[in-house]
């Protein structure tokens, strides 16, 4: 996407660059808070923390760090009175079923523990202890019996959530695994019982070395201060090697570091399973291949806080390069042993952006939108998840319509061209963003480039043919660009370009510049005759045929060649040229062949210039699309984000944005309404992006497009039938009338109707009439072909 060849992490920027090293914050944690406070937040001390933190798999446009995944629907849910008032009715049966067995009122529960001793056993020590472990099995027996009445098991998963924030356990600590669970459980009920045989008189070895090392006298003259200070030693000593014992015995340690202790200190966490995870601060993998200064290096500035979340990200990028080219792995522990974590850094210079306004996890790629509405039209996984946006679903590109005050720019445009930019510090993607002057789409000091066409002050100027060495391509995206949507035919147009930029090239090495194009365009005789000369010192006869053949077409009255002219007109007058004298002329950037990782932002002309806005971004979009094809590298995502799409989208641009996906690419469109693009373009393109977004304030013509491409689903619909009630005795009829008399309503009956219908999963009023605001309506579709179904989403919570 550059002029001058440099490789990414050996030279600076050309040009310079608008942002040097910006100081590290601290590691791994976010800009800003997350979603909800307390909640899926990076833990402590922050980089080993937040590498360590779970991120299961998730359906496309799920965030996925620290989420817990949902368990299947239940499809007998009951409500929370329902729930918690059988859980409590089942407690209080158990404790009265407990006190009836235990009070004598039922002996059947006593029958199997009668037959298994005998009369000998009776009044023994090893009796009694089988007796209290007997006690112990029928009580957990009963728990088990009335907690399966009580479904307290789905209690518990109910109030899970708030028990992890009263426990300050991360939101994203996965349920212990089943096995895992009963050996707890188990261990306590064991120590419970043995607890009990103690101090119940039954147990009696525990106080022999006691009464062995207490003299007679403190205990034969009764309770004195030097007995009680003795035993009661001797009792809490024995109580904490009896709460060691099953703490060894259950795994209570293993328990405690899963639910606090890893998470919170970065080390030594362990998976779902209870297997250890490997610490990545250590950078085994540069340790094994020999350089483990390199790695001491690294993780000192980790546990430091010198080293940040794109640090991390850039330095596993450029070390998985390096590993395949030898030389290139010396070279890369040499670089690290001398700077740490600021080795290698962007060709900026910079670590990190000036402010994140979003939540990003580099390690996904994902950057937080919002969460999904626990909403009945949400389908049951998805409800409450929050949602995310990621280069695995951007490659599919993605339309978002609302009208202005919907929060397309500030709550999706803008945290997406973050997220791209974070992506592009670390080496892995490159991202042209495209907005008005004032747009909001970051800080100058976010970019390496920035391009503001007909500000005297820009530091670079947009180069309309984008590196493009072949003559026809460059008439052919040209004349994409100039025509647009209107009646003029775009091949038509490529001709006559084609026609003069061929023997301009030929003549003068170079294509030309716009005053010089649209001199040619308008039919100049001077500048005409010139070239027509050159090409005759330069032997090219087949280029001066060509010049012949456009002015004998320039002659005619409905020559395509002056509609151009005055287009190139619009763009020269908005100041795409720059200056006119070439000495304060900067230099042009060619926005043609993404392959490094390149931060760049185009400001459209302001004021009157609508119209030669339009044509840059219809020109920017075909110069990208046309050169994300031609990479030979494209593993490095390259994304094209445009805060205002209006009539930036021609039957040329459409067929192009199909082509994105296989090259590594992708683009982010943002319109008003789908009435700023062709009403024949209007299925095509929204049948060719992978994600689609329906901001609230949308009109109802727009929802039928949206609603039409999330097409039907199957549902149940319930029909209720009212009738009046005349069954029953003379009682029912007596209490039917007192009722009536005091209520004034008659009893009825309800027959209820269920059937199966297709329907539409968002309908075009529902999207037009109830999308509160804040809210909109998205579905994503990951570059594997996985896609999710529409989602309602409440933007920024």
């Amino acid at each position: 996407m550059s002029t001058d060849g440099t490789r990414y992490g050996h030279h600076p920027d050309p040009g310079g660059s608008t942002t040097g090293p910006s100081p590290a914050r601290r590691p791994g944690v976010p800009a800003v808070p997350g979603p909800r406070a307390g909640e899926d937040t990076p833990p402590a001390p922050g980089l080993a923390g937040w590498l360590l933190t779970p991120r299961p798999p998730s359906p496309p446009g799920v965030w996925r760090e620290g989420r817990v995944p949902k368990p299947d629907e239940d499809p007998d849910a009951m409500g929370d009175r329902e729930l918690f008032g059988g859980a409590l009715l089942a407690l209080l049966g158990a404790l009265l079923v407990w006190s009836l067995c235990w009070n004598g009122y039922i002996r059947i529960w006593l029958w199997p523990l009668e037959w298994v001793t005998t009369d000998a056993w009776r009044g023994t020590r090893l009796h009694v202890t089988a007796t209290y472990a007997y006690y112990v099995l029928f009580a957990v027996l009963l728990a088990w019996v009335f907690g399966r009445i009580g479904n307290w098991p789905r209690v518990w998963r109910r109030v899970r959530p708030g028990v992890l924030r009263l426990s300050r356990i991360p939101a994203g600590t996965p349920p212990l695994p089943v096995a895992r669970t009963r050996r707890a459980v188990a261990a306590l009920l064991a120590g419970a019982w043995a607890w009990g045989l103690s101090f119940g008189g039954v147990w009696l070895f525990w106080l022999e070395p006691l009464w062995a090392v207490v003299p007679d006298s403190w205990w034969e003259d009764g309770d004195t201060t030097a007995y009680v200070v003795a035993y009661n030693i001797h009792y809490a000593l024995w109580t904490a090697l009896l709460l060691a014992v099953a703490a060894l015995l259950g795994g209570w340690r293993d328990v405690a570091r899963r639910l606090w202790g890893d998470t919170a200190r970065g080390k030594g966490a362990r998976d779902a399973d209870g297997a250890p995870l490997p610490d990545p601060t250590r950078w085994d993998e540069l340790r094994e291949a020999g350089y483990p200064r390199a790695a001491d290096r690294l993780r000192a500035d980790a546990l430091s806080g010198a080293m940040n979340d794109v640090d991390h990200v850039r330095l596993t990028e450029l070390w998985r390069r390096a590993r395949a080219v030898p030389g290139a792995r010396d070279a890369f522990a040499a670089a690290v042993e001398a700077d740490g974590a600021g080795a290698l850094p962007h060709p900026s210079g910079a670590r990190d952006l000036p402010a994140r306004t979003a939540r990003h996890d580099l390690l996904t790629g994902q950057v937080l939108l919002g969460r999904a509405v626990a909403d009945e039209r949400n389908p049951h996984g998805h409800r409450g998840e929050a949602v995310a946006l990621d280069p695995g679903v951007l490659g599919t590109s993605l339309v978002a319509v609302g009208p202005p005050g919907s929060g397309k720019t500030g709550r999706v445009i803008r945290p997406v061209v973050e997220a791209l930019c974070l992506r592009a510090l670390a080496g892995r993607a490159t991202v042209v963003a495209v907005g008005a002057a004032g747009a909001g789409l970051g800080a100058d000091d976010a970019f390496d480039v920035i391009i503001r066409v007909g500000d005297p002050d820009s530091p670079y100027l947009l180069d309309i043919w984008g590196g493009c060495e072949d003559t026809d391509e460059a008439a052919a995206l040209l004349a994409e660009a100039l025509t647009g949507a209107g009646r003029d035919d775009p091949e038509e147009a490529a001709v006559a370009l084609a026609q003069l930029i061929g023997p301009y090239r030929a003549a003068y090495g170079h294509f030309p510049g716009v005053p010089e194009l649209r001199a040619l365009l308008d039919g100049a005789g001077a500048l005409l005759n010139t070239l027509h000369d050159d090409l005759g010192r330069a032997g090219e006869r087949a280029h001066q045929r060509d010049l012949a053949v456009r002015a004998r077409q320039a002659e005619r009255p409905d020559d395509i060649g002056r509609r151009l002219a005055d287009r190139l007109g619009l763009l020269e007058r908005a100041g795409l040229a720059g200056p006119a004298d070439p000495a304060r002329r900067p230099p042009a950037f060619a926005v043609g062949a993404p392959d490094r990782p390149l931060r760049v932002r185009v400001d459209l002309p302001a004021g009157g210039h609508a119209e030669a806005g339009r044509i840059i971004v219809r020109l920017l979009l075909t110069r990208f699309a046309s050169a994300v094809g031609r990479r030979p590298d494209r593993t490095l995502f390259a994304c094209i984000v445009l805060d205002d799409a209006a009539s930036a989208l021609t039957p040329g641009t459409v067929r192009a944005l199909a082509r994105l996906r296989p090259a590594g690419a992708g683009a982010v469109l943002a319109l008003r309404s789908l009435d700023e693009v062709p009403e024949p373009l209007r299925p095509a393109l929204l049948g060719t992006v992978g994600c689609r977004m329906a901001l609230s304030g949308v009109t109802t013509w727009d929802g039928e497009h949206f609603a039409r491409a999330w097409g039907k689903e199957w549902t149940e619909d319930r029909d209720v039938t009212r009738a009046p009630d005349r069954t029953g005795g003379a009682v029912r009829r007596t209490v039917r009338g007192v009722r009536r008399l005091f209520t004034g309503r008659e009893t009825t009956t309800e027959t209820v109707t269920v059937r199966r219908v297709e329907r539409e999963r968002w309908p075009a009023s529902e999207l037009a009439h109830r999308l509160p605001p804040r809210h909109a309506v998205l579905s994503v579709t990951g570059t594997e072909g996985e896609s999710g179904p529409p989602i309602l989403v409440r933007l920024g919570d």
